[in-house]
């Protein structure tokens, strides 16, 4: 088999890998080795493209041709290692693909070391930007010459060790790059779970005394999984084996923005029980919401706060079903109307049912009962979920039209992000806008706002203290000092941002920041003893996932399928009376005829 290129082709194919190697950062503490890499169906590219820092190449003098293959039977015409390894080399060079990152290439011989060795060198003459290369080592495996010879190659050889006996001369340790040991004969795990007590401790030993000698090291012929890519970079592995170099590389790099050790603890309140799942008047609904909070990222931050929150000592628990009226996977637009107005409708409608006509929201059903009502998120006020709460429009993206919506809605309270989209002051008539959180509690005036931030707030992991907490305890007092029943929704936002993103940390932190207002919920359920408390997710973000962690410690690792939004069922919770009525496994339009029916309002009205 050829791997030749038309000039032509050749030029299309090398830039398209010089994008692809710029895309793939090279930022973790481990490099990855591309094992048996002239085994892929592109060898060298794929594996350099991928981020792979370490690429070995099996070889066999025959005929005094160099072929890349494991042994003579298995030998395919013009696939040697100029063809697939020099020549490439060389172009990466002239490309100036290798000037800031050390390369390896692991020449592993499986033909006579002694002749193999000589040919090679001969063969590397004609290649001195090679051989001369400062960010290049070239190391033998395999069958290597014996050691005591090793000082007597030249500079650009080098050597892989394959043993943890002192070699007890400098001249030949100078001369070894690596060492490489057989990991079978130290552990039989086969990548899953976890290893043993005793192999962990056996593995660890083998690598710290590695490290004594001051080299990097590598095990070959370990499992290949994620799991073992893990537990082998955190021993301290240098270089990591595997045959799925772009895999491998991706899940090291990304393993910073996946890990999290949590410092910010929620405090956990244990509820008093007294008026939960009682039968008994409901005068107030206090409403959370956790935007892209799925299970596994309630599961996350439960782990990373020593294994309990507030959220987990509630009793009454159910699951949703999310869909839209137009799509298996809902956006928060649709979530938040079916919440907010009880009716499924269609992805980024506001407030509008599938004909585009309104729907009747909380506030406004609650205004003519006699309830008040407030809004608090950490995203713009005019995001998705909060607008469901206030606002009637075709599509969320109409900004400007949902700021002049706020105004005319039922909201006696508003605290959010966003304050250049109210730039019109008429968006805000009625309302009067206090500048500290603190100072709404005890406000006299009818209707209260205040604004986070201009535009977007900062997540917790950014700097962001518990604000949301606050502005939760804050908000109560307020609407409680009207002396009417009332109705508030908190929304915890930024857990959906950093699902996004695809960032543990900022996951992990949103949910135990959200956990701390539904402490302060929980409380005042307790003193008032006639306060529905609901928490539930508009949709799951991500298809978030917990592969590791540590209670004691307080981290967690995660890891995503998506960027996006997921059809996952997600968690209802509630406290207070009734909150039985909240159990079992419904579509999450429900959630509002269920809160219309314990305040016995019939039909919304």
């Amino acid at each position: 088999m050829s791997l030749s290129f038309g000039k032509s082709e050749s030029f299309k194919f090398i830039r398209i890998l010089f994008l692809l190697y710029f895309v793939s950062v090279h930022l973790s503490a481990q490099e990855v080795h591309s094992h048996n890499d002239y085994e892929q169906d592109i060898p060298f590219w794929k594996a350099f493209s991928g981020g792979a820092q370490s690429i070995e190449v099996d070889i066999y003098l025959r005929d005094g041709i160099l072929y890349a293959t494991h042994e003579a039977s298995e030998i395919v015409e013009d696939r040697t290692i100029e063809s697939l390894y020099l020549q490439p080399i060389q172009k990466a060079i002239a490309l100036n693909l290798l000037n800031q990152e050390h390369f390896q290439l692991l020449i592993d011989i499986k033909s006579e070391a002694v002749p193999t060795l000589e040919r090679l060198m001969l063969v590397l003459q004609d290649y001195p930007e090679i051989k001369n290369h400062s960010n290049i080592t070239l190391t033998i495996s395999g069958n290597r010459p014996p050691v005591h010879t090793y000082s007597s190659y030249p500079s650009y050889i080098m050597f892989d060790y394959q043993s943890l006996e002192d070699i007890n001369d400098p001249k030949q340790w100078d001369k070894v790059a690596l060492i490489s040991l057989n990991f079978k004969k130290i552990s039989k795990w086969n990548g899953l779970g976890r290893l043993t007590a005793s192999d962990y401790i056996k593995v660890e030993e083998t690598i710290d005394k590695a490290h004594s000698y001051g080299k990097p090291f590598r095990f070959w012929a370990t499992p290949d999984t994620k799991t073992a890519w893990r537990a082998l970079a955190k021993l301290g592995v240098d270089y990591i084996n595997t045959d799925t170099p772009f895999s491998c590389g991706e899940f090291l790099v990304s393993m910073p923005k996946r890990t999290f050790k949590n410092k910010q603890i929620s405090k956990v309140y244990k509820p008093s029980y007294a008026s939960d799942q009682k039968e008994s008047t409901v005068e107030n609904v206090i409403f959370l919401i956790g935007d892209g909070n799925g299970l596994s990222h309630i599961s996350s931050s439960v782990l990373a706060n020593g294994g309990a929150l507030t959220l987990t000592q509630l009793k009454s628990i159910g699951f949703l079903k999310t869909a839209s009226a137009d799509d298996f996977t809902t956006d928060s637009a649709a979530a938040g109307t079916a919440l907010a107005t009880g009716s499924k409708t269609y992805n980024r409608a506001i407030g509008l049912d599938t004909l585009r006509a309104p729907l009747a929201n909380m506030p406004e059903v609650l205004s003519k009962a006699g309830f008040i009502s407030g809004c608090i998120t950490t995203d713009k006020l005019t995001g998705a979920t909060p607008a469901s709460f206030y606002a009637h429009q075709e599509d969320r993206s109409y900004t400007e039209e949902i700021a002049a919506d706020l105004s005319k809605s039922r909201l006696s309270l508003f605290m959010g992000g966003g304050e250049n989209d109210f730039e019109d002051k008429e968006t805000l008539q009625g309302f009067k806008i206090i500048n500290h959180i603190e100072d709404i509690g005890n406000s006299k005036d009818k209707r209260v706002g205040h604004f986070f931030a201009k535009g977007d707030l900062p997540g917790v992991i950014e700097g962001r203290d518990d604000l949301l907490a606050k502005a939760t305890k804050n908000g109560i007092a307020f609407l409680k000092s009207k002396k009417k029943p009332f109705f508030l929704m908190v929304e915890g936002a930024k857990i959906d941002k950093y699902a996004h993103l695809n960032n543990a940390p900022g996951v992990v932190s949103e949910g135990i920041d959200f956990d701390k207002a539904i402490t302060e919920a929980i409380k005042f359920a307790d003193r008032s003893g006639n306060t529905l408390v609901i928490i539930t997710a508009d949709h799951e973000t991500s298809g978030f996932s917990i592969p590791q962690g540590s209670i004691q410690d307080h981290w967690v690792e995660g890891d995503f399928t998506t960027h996006d939004h997921t059809a996952a069922m997600v968690p209802i919770f509630a406290y207070g009376p009734y909150s039985h009525k909240f159990q079992g496994v419904y579509e999450n339009n429900e959630v509002f005829h269920k809160i219309m029916d314990i305040l016995n309002i019939q039909n919304g009205e």
